[in-house]
């Protein structure tokens, strides 16, 4: 999944103020400055504005971060040791792994409904890494 515009749903925790755009100005008020409610690209706080709204939405949803890789979201979604679904994070690019595929559409949905998000389809590459799959075989590696 990649989410779309993604540094755009980051909510500024100060208050910042911009010059306006040329377009905007009305004539004889080109002094005026607007003031940022939400990121925009080129901030430095953006990135992180926009992981912290993300944090805070997976926690909503039951998931808990990973203590070793901050990246990672975890959820079990029944008492069966397998029925965990995961959640890697890699800026706005993110891969769910789930056994059940229900419990993956679910929280596709989820996301879908709270971001702007593209699907892409079962994942061939992440981080500069080939997946393969043996659907036959029922494995799975990374090269």
């Amino acid at each position: 999944m990649d989410v779309v515009t993604a540094f755009l749903f980051g909510v500024l925790d100060k208050v910042i103020f911009m010059r306006q755009p040329s377009d905007f100005a009305k004539k004889g008020h080109e002094s005026l400055v607007c003031r940022l409610l939400k990121s925009l690209y080129g901030l430095k706080q953006s990135p992180r504005q926009w992981n912290k709204q993300f944090d805070d939405f997976m926690m909503l949803q039951g998931f808990t971060r990973s203590v070793e890789d901050p990246c990672v979201y975890l959820n079990r979604v029944s008492n069966d040791v397998f029925s965990l679904i995961i959640l890697i994070l890699y800026v706005d690019d993110m891969l769910i792994v789930a056994k059940d595929k229900l419990e993956m559409e679910k929280l596709k949905a989820l996301l879908s409904a709270e971001f702007s998000m593209k699907d892409l389809g079962a994942a061939k590459r992440i981080l500069g890494m080939e997946i393969h799959r043996d659907m036959k075989g029922g494995r799975l590696w990374l090269t």
